[in-house]
Order: C-alpha cells, then sequence, then structure tokens
C-alpha cells in the first residue's frame, strides 16, 4: 500500500515539474521571440518599435484602464494574463493583445483585427459594438507596401469621424478633426478621382501614412512611440477572436 502511495505521489511530482518546466520554457522562448521581433526596434532615446507595428498593422485603443472588460467586450476566447513580451509574441493569426493601462488607454493588437481594405462592413461593425459597450473607441490601420491607410473615432456606438483609403475611399464619414487638419493629413471624397501628378515628397497618401502615428497620439496612443518604462511593469491579456 505504502509503495502504491509512494509511486502516486512520484508520478503526480512529476506532472507538476514537467508543468513548471513547460510553462518556463514557453515564457522564455515568448522572450525571446519578443526581442527578435523587436530587434533593431528600439532608437536612442527608448523609443520602442516591435515588428508588429511595421506594415501592415491596425490597433484600436480603448479609454479604460480595464483590460478584462475590453476582453469580455470583444468576446475573446481562451484569455491569458501575460506579460508584454507574451502578448506581442502570441499576437498573430486571430489571436489579440490587450495591453496593460497606457495612462487612460488600453490598447488591442494583432493581425486579427478586421482589414478595412478587406471589408470594411466588418470593421464598422465591430468598432460600433466596441463602442456601444465601452464609450470612446478608436482605431488605426496602416499597410505601407500597398498605401492603405484608415482611422476612426467612435463613442456609445456612434462614429464621430472615420477614414480609411484602400487604393479607394471605402469609408469617410464625418467633419475631419481637428487633429487631422492640424497634421494636413488628405481625405479625399468618395468617387473622387485621384491623379498622381506630384513627386514623392509631396505624396499624399505617403504622408498620411507617415503621419497617421502623429494623429494616434494626438488622439490617444502612438504605440509606435512608447518606451521601455512601459514594458517594465503590468499584465495584458492575449486571446482569440471567435
Amino acid at each position: 500500500m505504502l509503495g502504491l502511495l509512494f509511486l502516486i505521489l512520484a508520478v503526480g511530482a512529476l506532472f507538476v515539474w514537467m508543468a513548471t518546466r513547460h510553462a518556463r520554457e514557453r515564457k522564455a522562448w515568448a522572450e525571446a521571440e519578443f526581442r527578435h521581433r523587436s530587434r533593431g526596434r528600439w532608437s536612442e532615446g527608448g523609443a520602442f518599435r516591435p515588428e508588429i507595428f511595421d506594415s501592415p498593422c491596425r490597433w484600436i485603443a480603448v479609454r479604460t484602464t480595464e483590460p478584462r472588460a475590453v476582453q469580455k467586450a470583444l468576446k475573446l476566447a481562451n484569455p491569458t494574463l501575460c506579460t508584454w513580451a507574451e502578448g506581442m509574441a502570441e499576437a498573430r493569426d486571430r489571436r489579440l493583445f490587450i495591453t496593460p493601462p497606457i495612462g487612460e488607454w488600453v490598447l488591442v493588437v494583432g493581425p486579427g483585427l478586421p482589414d478595412p481594405g478587406d471589408d470594411v462592413d466588418e470593421c464598422f461593425h465591430l468598432l460600433t459594438d466596441l463602442s456601444r459597450k465601452l464609450g470612446l473607441v478608436q482605431f488605426f490601420s496602416l499597410n505601407r507596401a500597398v498605401g492603405h491607410h484608415a482611422w476612426a473615432r467612435l463613442d456609445s456606438g456612434e462614429v464621430l469621424r472615420a477614414y480609411a483609403w484602400v487604393g479607394h475611399v471605402a469609408w469617410n464619414q464625418g467633419l475631419a478633426s481637428p487633429a487631422e487638419l492640424g497634421l494636413g493629413l488628405k481625405c479625399y471624397e468618395y468617387l473622387e478621382s485621384v491623379e498622381k501628378n506630384w513627386d514623392e515628397s509631396h505624396d499624399p497618401i505617403l504622408q498620411n501614412l507617415e503621419r497617421l502615428p502623429m494623429l494616434a497620439a494626438r488622439w490617444s496612443v502612438d504605440p509606435t512611440a512608447l518606451d521601455e518604462r512601459h514594458f517594465a511593469t503590468g499584465r495584458g491579456i492575449v486571446g482569440e477572436m471567435t
């Protein structure tokens, strides 16, 4: 009897050890993946730019300090608490990373967010649903490879401002905000003819792409300008879109 009990305890201890080792190895992998994807993205001033914010990239900013509320509103499956490193490494396919609070904002990042170039209606419905639940919500998208870009601002389910260029105007709603006007962003009207008779230094499409992070900074948070202090503490959530 004692021998059987010892065997059960030994097997149990082995499983605990294996689970602990797996968790430790997974964390180490996530941190290594994070460093790899972030390689060459730290500036002398400490500005951070991981590969996830390169082209193409999309993110949502929600005015809240509760990542869990964002996870529930998005109905993400299999939610898991994680560090910045783990979240950035896991944000792929349909998995999204909900960041710890950055001031009064929480960001949602990952390629699983809808692309206005594929389906602007899906983007609209996701944002309006999220805004009805959580209030002030913003969306940003840019793809430097093809020149696509978009931004939107909603509150209580109402679109205050939205613009999406995907080779043509897919979405233009509301009046241009003071931030857009101040940055000199060019927003075309539906069906407006776009003649490329300018040189590259004055290309409004390229200028919009370069200035979109500045718009994000004026509206909420520019994730490409975060410094290393933001990644030292706090835990976010990673989960799968259903």
